[in-house]
């Protein structure tokens, strides 16, 4: 495709554009918008909204934060309680911030985005405001003690904004400020010292990063002793070279560019995602490397393995307390934690934690020894454990089931990939089934992104509850295995993600699991685009798509919005050598009128500003004018999770179950 007939697509507000989207949208919600569209919407909301959920907390001091949307504030609340209170069953909260109230008193759309609250007093925040759920959003300074935003503070216009505090009267700043200010990729190039009471324009450079970067940002650590201001650039999506900004000069901290590097208190962490040769020592990729930090920068320092994966292990997430590390690994994709002992580096398996479940660190106190830590199963509700990282833990709170589990079995399988690679994935179905049934299987594959078996109470009540079978694929291109993984499957590797995923599709058919006609697959974004190369290189193998926010035309995705930040992924299609391989899978070049293709419901939203719109609209154009159907829905908010509130949540989530259940089904209208 030389000439592109749908460019005027890519015009994300433009009146033509949007009259197209509204045409299509039109007939896809005539025809799902059915009574059992309608059921199920209600409960998706009734799981979304329900008082019943776990409120996660995060500790500011005295005081637990926590986000809140329901029914009453379909917003949110930003509220806090403190740790007696919020142990018992209903907790008394103090809202600092009512969105509900905000958007209405300032007739604005406002999503919550987020806060950077100043340490260790806790006494200034910075809040962000997005307009329809964007990543692009506006940044006002809050005052924590009166709960009122600050008169004449800081505030800084709407723009992929970085910004954290230096001090009380001073931030430090990356944002659009005017021409050769941005990356190729959207986000700020320049880091800026902003004095209160100071016009922003009027703010000090203090450095500059190239266009060609992804994002240049700065962190702060204002813990007493060990004040540290970080400086990091990234050279692309995982390379970034790191900074501290001591008296003016800016020290290296000499680690591999793509390792994770961060620092606490007099501790040096680095995350390897390759091996890294260091002195006469080597150390494997996906390891956990420690170091005491001033010794380091002096090149004197002794490297200590604190993690080092196996063939079945890798390293998931981790976090600090005061003195001991607390980290989460997978095992053949199923949750393992430790706490790990600084300076000594002595290993100690977390008790209290159950089998073959999903853990995730929620909170921890990086002054104290306290810890939050979630985990739940495909059939098992989420359980919320405190208490200190010594132990033991105590669950404090609860989530509802929101299905009926009863007769729900949960297997672990590995198909054969087509290079002999083993894959594993998850299949949830029912214990007395007698032949195969309407699966859904879902897939990434990408950035180091690892899929886990947690729970999911629409999924469950939508799908599960009306006798569906889900899977899970844990293929390549995620970092379920570890960073190799991942690496793998990059650039001209990327065909293993289709091949893996395909594997997995042909091998619930071969177990007698389910069948071509009853197999669905489901993916948004980068697992959009692993939907967009089902369709065109593997449309034999399924039922139905179901398309989200995708990445579709590889040949202009690195020129829309953040795209360009994503070339380390996927290759730079100006380049030949790599458009050789990209063109290879290019949804969007490679639409054929010949081959018959699944049902298909793509899904996207106007205010998605990461992955541009244009490609699902192109994409659904190109594919009509080839002959084939294409069910479209365009949320005009959402940004890229494609919902901007639970009420459109639910919808979401109602329309494409609705979609799956009518059309695996073989249903009849």
């Amino acid at each position: 495709m030389t000439d592109d007939p749908y460019l005027w697509l890519e015009d994300i507000t433009g009146e033509e554009a949007l009259d197209w989207v509204r045409k299509h949208n039109e007939p896809t919600l005539t025809e799902l918008c059915t009574p059992r569209f309608e059921q199920m919407r209600a409960e998706a909301l009734e799981v979304l909204d329900t008082d019943a959920r776990i409120p996660y907390v995060r500790r500011r001091g005295e005081f637990l934060y926590n986000f809140w949307r329901d029914a009453a504030n379909p917003r949110g609340l930003w509220r806090r309680t403190t740790l007696e209170r919020y142990r018992t069953e209903k907790p008394d909260w103090e809202v600092v911030i009512d969105l509900d109230a905000l958007a209405a008193d300032e007739d604005e759309n406002w999503v919550w985005a987020g806060a950077k609250v100043i340490e260790p007093d806790y006494s200034l925040a910075l809040v962000s405001l997005s307009r329809g759920g964007s990543d692009a959003a506006v940044v006002r300074e809050f005052d924590m003690r009166t709960k009122e935003f600050v008169v004449d503070g800081f505030s800084v216009p709407e723009a992929k904004t970085q910004i954290t505090w230096e001090d009380e009267n001073a931030v430090l700043i990356g944002t659009d400020f005017g021409e050769g200010s941005l990356t190729e990729s959207g986000y700020p190039r320049l880091v800026k010292r902003w004095r209160r009471g100071t016009p922003l324009a009027e703010a000090e450079t203090l450095f500059s990063g190239s266009e060609t970067d992804v994002i240049v940002a700065a962190s702060t650590d204002r813990t007493p002793g060990f004040e540290r201001t970080l400086i990091s650039r990234a050279v692309d999506f995982f390379n970034d070279v790191v900074y501290e900004l001591r008296d003016g000069e800016f020290i290296r901290i000499d680690a591999p560019t793509d390792a994770t590097v961060s620092v606490h208190r007099n501790w040096l962490l680095i995350e390897l995602r390759t091996d890294w040769y260091h002195g006469t020592n080597s150390y494997r990729a996906g390891s956990l490397i420690a170091a005491d930090y001033e010794e380091f920068l002096a090149g004197t320092a002794d490297l200590h393995v604190v993690f080092e994966p196996d063939a079945h292990t890798s390293l998931n997430h981790y976090a600090w307390t005061r003195d001991k590390l607390v980290i989460v690994t997978l095992a053949d994709v199923v949750s393992k934690v430790h706490t790990v002992t600084a300076g000594s580096w002595e290993t100690q398996p977390l008790p209290d934690i159950p089998d073959n479940v999903n853990a995730v660190i929620v909170d921890t106190d990086d002054r104290g020894d306290e810890i939050f830590l979630d985990f739940s199963g495909f059939d098992t509700p989420s359980r919320l454990l405190h208490g200190s990282a010594e132990g033991p833990l105590h669950q404090i709170k609860s989530a509802p089931e929101f299905f009926d589990a009863e007769d729900i079995v949960v297997t672990q399988y590995f198909a054969t990939s087509k290079d002999g690679t083993k894959i594993p994935y998850f299949v949830v179905g029912h214990r007395d089934s007698d032949g195969p049934t309407p699966t859904l299987l879902s897939g990434y594959g990408g950035f180091e992104v690892s899929r886990t078996p947690g729970y999911d109470g629409v999924l469950g009540r939508l799908w599960l509850a009306r006798g569906g079978t889900y899977a899970l694929a844990n293929i390549r291109g995620g970092g379920e295995y570890g960073p190799s993984w991942h690496t793998q499957a990059m650039r001209e590797g990327r065909h293993l993600v289709a091949e893996d995923f395909a594997a997995v599709a042909q091998d619930l058919v071969q177990r007698g699991i389910t069948t071509v006609e009853q197999l669905g697959a489901q993916g948004g974004s980068n697992g959009g685009l692993l939907m967009g190369v089902m369709l065109t290189q593997y449309p034999e193998l399924f039922g139905a798509l179901v398309c989200s926010v995708p990445l579709l035309d590889m040949k202009r995705f690195h020129l829309l919005l953040a795209g360009a930040s994503w070339v380390a992924e996927y290759g730079d299609p100006d380049d030949p050598g790599d458009w050789a391989f990209i063109s290879e899978y290019s949804p969007y070049q490679n639409i054929s009128a010949d081959r018959k293709y699944p049902p298909l419901l793509m899904t996207t939203s106007t205010r998605d500003d990461r992955v541009h719109p244009g490609h699902a609209r192109k994409m659904t154009a190109a594919l009509e004018a080839a002959g084939h159907q294409v069910l479209y829905y365009e949320n005009i908010e959402g940004g890229h999770a494609g919902a901007a509130d639970n009420a459109q949540t639910a919808f979401r989530s109602a329309l494409i179950f609705e979609f799956l259940h009518r059309t695996l089904n073989k249903e009849v209208h």
